[in-house]
């Protein structure tokens, strides 16, 4: 039996355990199961690779992104540059096992982006600049397009939400929300940035899938913009995943 799983803490509730179960059962995979691993510091991960000889496969979520990068043997390029794994292929010879880390984030992100995109869309705005805007950043830089970070309080290297005017929402025509502003339960949050200059020319993403069209994607499409949720991306991830274990 081939075991998968998904580490982080607190696991309330899984999308990676419904999807890859369901995913075994429709495609007729046999021998894989994939159980939740709900472990409070990721110095926990080498006693979970001791006990389960049949671990193959682990997704990372958070708190432990960042911190289980000390305990891989190997990370991928994307992890290098964006600093944080999502996703470990363990591979065991003579017993030993070999873990390497991934990052399927900027993945996903990217190849849901990329056919959306269209001359227009030449510079962005990034909302927010935490862990997910990492991999956002990398992508961009990837697809060769430069960015301006947006935050609530001052930071190096970054822009205030009140210098947000017409002017630059003319210049960056695509706009990606890496905060959780306007995921359940907050339905009515989303970024201060005056929505009354936007229109048909812009394309918004938003990271966030639940709900499926956030407060700052129903602001943006008002005005004619081109809209994207996070859902895609997720799935992109999952499929990512399981093409890195497998092969």
């Amino acid at each position: 039996m081939r075991l998968f799983g998904l580490i982080g803490f607190p696991l309330s509730h899984s999308f990676s355990k419904k999807y890859f179960t369901e995913k075994f059962a429709k495609e007729g995979i046999a021998n894989c199961r994939y159980e939740l691993f709900p472990i409070r510091q990721a110095s926990e991960f080498g006693d979970l690779i001791s006990a389960y000889a049949e671990l193959c496969g682990i997704n990372v979520t958070i708190p432990h992104k960042v911190e289980i990068l000390p305990f891989l043997n190997e990370i991928d390029e994307a992890a290098a540059a964006i600093g944080a794994v999502n996703c470990i292929k363990i591979e065991r010879k003579d017993n030993l096992p070999s873990i390497k880390g991934y990052n399927t984030d900027a993945y996903g992100f990217a190849e849901s982006l990329k056919p959306l995109l269209d001359e227009r869309h030449q510079k962005a705005l990034i909302f927010g600049d935490g862990g997910a805007a990492k991999a956002v950043k990398y992508t961009l830089e990837q697809l060769q397009i430069p960015y301006l970070t947006v935050v609530r309080n001052p930071a190096p290297d970054a822009i205030l939400y009140s210098q947000v005017d017409e002017k630059l929402l003319n210049e960056h025509q695509l706009l990606v929300n890496t905060t959780p502003l306007g995921m359940s339960p907050n339905y009515d949050s989303f970024p201060p940035i005056p929505y009354q200059f936007l229109g048909p020319q812009h394309l918004a993403y938003d990271l966030v899938y639940n709900p499926e069209e956030t407060e700052f994607l129903s602001k943006v499409k008002t005005q004619g913009g081109k809209i994207k949720n996070g859902m895609e991306m997720l799935y992109l991830q999952a499929e990512r995943s399981w093409y890195i274990w497998n092969t």
